[in-house]
């Protein structure tokens, strides 16, 4: 798979607007990107920390993943997922397949930022959600 560096950190969160200010003041940036996804049903928002992002999510249905992640926790965020860069999602994606890792997606879609992008089980991935990102070419 050989990831070249974390992408980013997928922070669920309740509310971009009341989370924004508190990263504003940890990263010391403002946010530099707010996009919605609406296939997956969130309104993300970036902050660079670093090499590494930090991506807040906030559901725009109850429906979303982040939605159902916190309700389970409690009604509160949290971390949510880490992402690696891959090369190429789909090989990556066919190398964890073999290496008996569990998919959630088959094949990779769009996510934020213009990545594609695809998800390994946090139940074969000792309990953290797994987001593999390719750049666009």
């Amino acid at each position: 798979m050989n990831p070249t560096h974390i992408e980013h950190l997928g922070i669920a969160v309740t509310s971009l607007e009341e989370a924004m200010p508190f990263f504003e003041f940890l990263t010391g940036q403002k946010c530099y990107s707010i996009e919605e996804v609406a296939d997956q049903k969130v309104k993300t928002a970036f902050f660079k920390v670093g090499e590494v992002k930090i991506e807040l999510l906030e559901a725009t249905s109850p429906e979303s993943s982040i939605a159902k992640f916190i309700e389970k926790n409690g009604g509160r965020g949290g971390v949510h997922h880490v992402a690696f860069n891959v090369e190429s999602v789909e090989e990556a994606l066919k190398e964890a397949e073999a290496a008996g890792i569990q998919l959630i997606d088959k094949c990779p879609r769009p996510g934020a930022e213009h990545l594609m992008i695809a998800f390994l089980h946090p139940k074969s991935t000792k309990g953290i959600l797994t987001e593999l990102c390719e750049q666009p070419k």
